[in-house]
């Protein structure tokens, strides 16, 4: 019972702080005061989280329940962005979605066990998650610069322009997530290989080739980046390229091997 009331309570707390950053948009000294509900339903999603996943025997990563953490994590990194960026405008967006699926997975509709006391695999699932938290906010980002970008370019810098960073300081946070999923996403991929006896087996392939697609993909991305400076509409292409990649390894491969399978 517990789980679910705290997942109640802290979707409630998503949803005022989104409400809040909306309506606040542009006042400086009020945006702690929207970001501080959030910062309560990090702390009610992180005890929910902690009773669903952690079980005495095993880890229990279902489709939600992993669709939850990743969306936690995304709203820590959203919070402690906004520290030093003006970005709390994604939690509009991300606050909702996390407290929503806080909830569903509080409901038990798709317990996974994974059962393994090997700290080494039990690693490779935490890094693996954490690198697609990172890569799904990049592209997010990507989403709001190129719109961003989309509205100068045709003199419309009104609105919601307005209150976002210059296209710059936006492009170089977009970097920052990707170059660090980047090396989540290496890490993960290398553990991968070290650990996993059967990453190539029958209902793993797939997951594990898109894996390497998308980690190519950036790979390509953040080297164009570095040697020729790549950016703007070039950058959004290959983050949104390489996010869909990875999206599809991590939910599309647990969506039908829980679900259809």
């Amino acid at each position: 019972m517990f789980p679910t009331t705290a997942s109640a309570l802290a979707a409630l707390c998503y949803c005022l702080s989104a409400f809040l950053i909306f309506k606040q948009l542009g006042n400086a000294r009020q945006r702690w005061v929207a970001l501080l509900p959030a910062t309560i339903a990090v702390m009610l999603q992180a005890l929910a989280l902690n009773l669903l996943i952690i079980l005495p025997d095993g880890l229990n990563l279902g489709f939600f329940t992993s669709f939850s953490l990743i969306a936690w994590l995304i709203s820590i990194q959203i919070l402690l962005s906004s520290l030093y960026r003006r970005i709390e405008s994604l939690g509009i967006v991300v606050f909702p979605i996390s407290g929503l699926g806080g909830l569903i997975a509080s409901l038990h509709f798709d317990d996974h066990l994974i059962t393994t006391s090997n700290n080494a695999v039990q690693g490779h699932i935490m890094v693996s998650i954490i690198a697609y938290s990172l890569i799904t906010l990049g592209a997010f980002q990507a989403g709001l610069l190129a719109y961003q970008d989309r509205s100068i370019k045709q003199h419309h810098p009104g609105g919601f322009i307005r209150f976002l960073p210059p296209l710059h300081d936006m492009e170089v946070l977009l970097f920052q997530f990707l170059g660090f999923g980047f090396l989540c996403l290496s890490a993960s991929l290398l553990t991968g290989f070290f650990y996993l006896e059967d990453i190539f087996a029958q209902h793993l392939v797939h997951k594990t080739v898109l894996s390497i697609i998308g980690w190519v993909i950036l790979g390509v991305l953040l080297f164009g980046r570095f040697r020729f400076g790549w950016r703007g509409r070039t950058a959004i292409r290959w983050t949104l390229s390489a996010f869909a990649f990875l999206m599809l390894a991590f939910f599309g491969s647990k969506l039908v091997l829980e679900f259809l399978l």
